[in-house]
């Protein structure tokens, strides 16, 4: 089976790759799922890496021996390379040139060792040239999307390469320490942004340039300087119009937080820059951008975490309240955002219509460790992966309705390592209308029940209190309504929420007045209350009994604003929750009171 097709024909399901303990092999996509003769299963666990070229044409993986490359298209082998060490793979993004990394390493005597890097030519595999990387991180150069040009971080240096001419530097961007850079996306004019950390109490920046205007005073298109930044992760946006920056400190000093603390930075190549205000403190878990350039999502806040889609203006646009997240991942044509929170929680997962900003499902995926959009904009990928957990490996494919189409799960004796879709290029697959309702399917999700909370012996023949230990916010659009100038602010909200509670109170126990009115046109009309009401007018005639009458009745109005409170999100103290749990056995001292009258 072959991925060739007529240009009026529908492109054929991704395939999935999956690396394990059970060999290398390929999966057909949706809606078959079986295994694919494009590439015949390798057995055995050597495999240490695999690799998709960017339109999905090309594939190669490192089997301990050699590095293999195969087309996808024609389903026929292209090189072989004696690489056994190999741990890394790379195609550039024009199929011309794969990279190959392995482990840097020196002689006995103390003699610098042999270069490490590779990059070899695709048609010919001749090795194009070799370089010495020593560490892993950023091993790879980076191409623009042309290959026009490509860069390497050697020395506080940015080496700047044209035409896959790896014997010729064509250009140098040098800034002391520099430590990090990130080519944009898209064609020329290339843009590039650069990094360089603070020491001795200067601040950290981030600069971009146009390539090759690096030298001058106003050679930089914009600059942004920020304390706090022991890392620094550079987004750019499809358009190659901004970048995000998540500035991070490994040890929050207030200590506050575990993850240190971070901050997040807009940059765009006009010279703008702004701090983007998250309006809850905490971690930042996620930033990701649409791919309409136009907005992005953050992750952000102490759990349970908030997330918010801002502008271009780093204004809110609509905010997705708080819930146990730390990941969000727009689908490739961008019309879909999942929010999800997966590692130490639970695996789940909401799927938004991000035009409307309606909710199209709530599905849970249990112990996930990867995620990742089908390029078909419709398929969504889950797996549960060795050595994060080495239990329950295993994957799963869903429709974005919340369906479970496949399951897949490893024997328990086995392990997963790595699964992933065979990549396509925008545009290959046309965006389609959002669906709302569940695609049928004949697996079960297998989600588990949820939980119900964990209740001592001496509470559990008590009413339920309403308090929680969190304040849950819910999803709230920031746009401006017709009519206003702005959206409300969080102050704004809270008031407005807290006098709708109050309100409502009132109007409960104005009811609760009328019922306990004899007049019997109200008592006939009013709805049936869920709580024995305490209010009564009738007299004991003992003063004593009066005084403990009363007293009950203020200690259950009291009671009864608390549960108030509680059902309109307020976070109630230890004392306060103490005294709701009395509610029944004040009832019953009231009622015995009130009989003996």
């Amino acid at each position: 089976m072959g991925f060739s097709f007529r240009d009026d024909m529908a492109p054929s399901a991704p395939l999935l790759t999956v690396r394990g303990s059970e060999g290398l092999y390929m999966v057909n996509g949706p809606p078959h799922f079986t295994e694919s003769t494009v590439f015949p299963r390798e057995p055995g666990k050597n495999c240490r890496v695999y690799a998709f070229s960017k339109d999905g044409s090309l594939f190669a993986w490192a089997s301990g021996e050699k590095v293999s490359i195969i087309d996808v298209t024609n389903n026929g082998p292209l090189h072989s390379l004696h690489l056994p060490k190999v741990v890394c793979l790379e195609f550039s993004p024009q199929n011309t040139v794969l990279a190959t990394w392995q482990p840097y390493t020196t002689s006995k005597d103390g003699t610098a060792g042999t270069p490490n890097l590779q990059l070899y030519d695709v048609k010919t595999g001749a090795c194009l040239k070799s370089f010495i990387q020593k560490k892993m991180q950023n091993w790879c150069p980076s191409w623009s999307d042309d290959e026009i040009i490509c860069a390497r971080n050697v020395n506080n240096e940015v080496h700047f390469f044209e035409n896959n001419n790896f014997n010729t530097i064509v250009n140098k961007l040098h800034l002391q320490k520099v430590n990090d850079f990130v080519l944009s996306p898209g064609p020329h004019p290339y843009k590039v942004a650069v990094c360089v950390p603070g020491s001795k109490g200067a601040p950290s920046f981030v600069r971009l340039y146009q390539y090759p205007n690096f030298t001058g005073p106003h050679a930089a298109l914009a600059n942004k300087s920020f304390f706090k930044a022991d890392k620094v992760t550079m987004l750019w946006n499809k358009k190659a119009t901004a970048v995000l920056v998540i500035a991070s400190t490994e040890v929050d000093k207030t200590g506050a937080s575990y993850y240190g603390e971070q901050t997040l930075h807009y940059i765009a190549t006009n010279g703008e820059s702004a701090v983007v205000q998250l309006p809850k403190n905490g971690p930042i878990y996620d930033v990701v951008w649409n791919s309409s350039s136009t907005e992005f999502c953050a992750v952000y806040g102490f759990m349970p975490a908030k997330a918010t889609v801002f502008n271009l203006k780093c204004d809110p646009v609509f905010d997705f309240g708080t819930g146990p997240r730390n990941a969000a991942c727009y689908s490739p044509h961008g019309h879909i955002l999942v929010l999800a929170g997966f590692g130490n929680l639970r695996g789940q997962m909401e799927v938004w219509d991000v035009k409307n900003y309606r909710l199209i499902s709530k599905p849970v995926a249990s112990d996930s460790t990867y995620f990742a959009w089908c390029p078909d904009g419709e398929h969504i990928l889950t797996a549960t992966c060795a050595p994060r957990l080495r239990v329950n490996n295993g994957y799963k494919i869903w429709h974005y309705t919340g369906s479970v189409l496949y399951k897949h799960e490893v024997p328990s004796n086995g392990e997963l390592w790595q699964v992933s879709w065979q990549p396509f290029l925008d545009g290959v697959f046309p965006a389609k209308a959002i669906t709302y309702q569940a695609v049928p399917s004949e697996v079960p999700s297998g989600e588990p029940k949820v939980a119900t909370a964990y209740r001592p012996p001496a509470l559990r023949n008590k009413p339920v209190t309403n308090s929680k230990l969190h304040e849950e916010e819910p999803p709230q659009n920031m746009k401006p309504h017709p009519g206003s100038d702005k959206p409300l602010s969080k102050t704004a909200l809270k008031n407005q929420r807290k006098h709708e509670a109050k309100k409502a109170a009132k109007q409960k126990y104005s009811l609760q007045e009328a019922r306990n009115d004899k007049s019997p046109d109200l008592a006939a009309n009013a709805p049936p209350s869920t709580t024995r009401n305490p209010v009564s007018q009738t007299s004991s005639g003992d003063p004593e009994v009066d005084r403990k009458i009363k007293n009950l009745k203020k200690k259950l109005k009291a009671i009864e604003q608390l549960k108030e409170q509680a059902a309109s999100g307020k976070q109630l103290e230890k004392n306060q929750l103490e005294k709701i749990q009395k509610e029944t056995a004040l009832l019953q001292e009231l009622e015995d009171l009130e009989l003996g009258v």
